[in-house]
């Protein structure tokens, strides 16, 4: 057995030690273009060295491996910035929008999808990005789910591009209709699909606005974990009903994928308290970091040839839905004023 793991370890250590340096690389760019974070520079770097064949061979299993295993630590660990008071302290009418916009965005894009001609997996990913948290949340549901590095890559293509331009259009659009910092706080942090994008509007609008905005944020990322395990527990039924036959024995499929109940029990240990101070402090940026490899690793597997086939839909499917969630989370901020 020992033999075994210094044998994957060997093989492994490459791909490791690649994505580690892709990861001080991000980071620094990261402190330069703060709307950027570090994951999504991370798979530009993957898919662009990848495609240009800049990648040995040497690194590619290395790499596979941080794009799976290191990403559901990641995800777990994601738990730890998520405070369950600090949540509900926004209250129901904050609460009863977040719900709303995502859950919508969530369940239309993928209908959306399908009438522009694009594949199932790819409404899926471009829904779960846009309406939860941007390329994290299209990480965790490509390793629960049957979708592709192609699917993933339309996906996180659409979605940075339009969560890019929300830090300059709903600003504008704020000032336009009048909203006050406390709307604007929550149609940022409803609508806007990364955390670092959420983070650099409200850091130009001001602290209030700041502090909103990632805590109803963060309300949004808590659905990652029940949106994950609805969608992997329906299509694990689906493959099962596909593949019984006549008089077939029936076997229930896992409820829920094992890194989405660490997620889960991260959740709880921050909610209760459980969890030192220095823990929670650090936490963000180590997930940050392990977020960053393990997209580097998904980037490397993306194929930039298959990607522009996607084309004029695939774009047009990114802006409806983001457009979907914003005017959804717009609508309930001033009905709520």
């Amino acid at each position: 057995m020992a033999s075994i793991a210094l044998s994957r370890t060997r093989i492994h250590l490459p791909g490791i030690v690649a994505a580690g340096a892709a990861v001080i690389l991000a980071t620094a760019l990261s402190r330069l273009v703060p709307a950027l974070s570090p994951a999504v520079i991370a798979v530009t770097a993957g898919a662009t060295l990848s495609n240009l064949g800049w990648l040995p061979g040497a690194v590619r299993p290395g790499l596979q491996f941080v794009a799976k295993r290191v990403l559901r630590i990641a995800i777990v660990l994601l738990g730890l910035q998520i405070a369950l008071p600090e949540v509900l302290r926004l209250g129901a009418g904050t609460l009863g929008i977040v719900a709303a916009a995502t859950g919508t965005t969530f369940v239309l894009t993928p209908l959306i999808a399908r009438r522009l001609g694009l594949s199932p997996g790819t409404g899926l990913l471009v829904g779960t990005g846009v309406s939860i948290c941007g390329a994290a949340a299209i990480a965790a549901m490509r390793s629960a789910t049957d979708t592709d590095d192609d699917e993933a890559a339309g996906a996180l293509s659409v979605v940075v591009l339009y969560g890019s331009a929300a830090i300059v259009v709903v600003p504008l659009l704020a000032g336009w209709l009048g909203l006050s910092a406390q709307q604007l706080g929550v149609w940022t942090g409803a609508s806007v699909h990364e955390v670092a994008q959420v983070a650099a509007i409200g850091a130009a609008s001001g602290a209030s606005v700041l502090t909103i905005a990632v805590t109803v944020k963060l309300a949004r990322v808590v659905l990652l974990a029940p949106m994950v395990a609805i969608t992997s527990f329906r299509l694990a039924l689906g493959r099962q009903a596909a593949q019984e036959g006549p008089g077939g024995t029936r076997q229930a499929p896992p409820v829920m994928p094992l890194f989405v109940v660490g997620f889960l029990a991260m959740v709880a240990l921050r909610s209760l308290g459980w969890v030192p101070a220095p823990v929670v402090e650090a936490a963000p940026q180590v997930t940050a970091l392990l977020l960053a490899a393990s997209l580097f690793g998904l980037g490397a597997g993306i194929d930039l040839r298959r990607l522009a086939t996607g084309g004029r839909p695939l774009l047009l499917l990114g802006a409806i839905s983001t457009a979907l969630i914003m005017a959804i989370s717009l609508v309930g901020v001033t009905l709520a004023a």
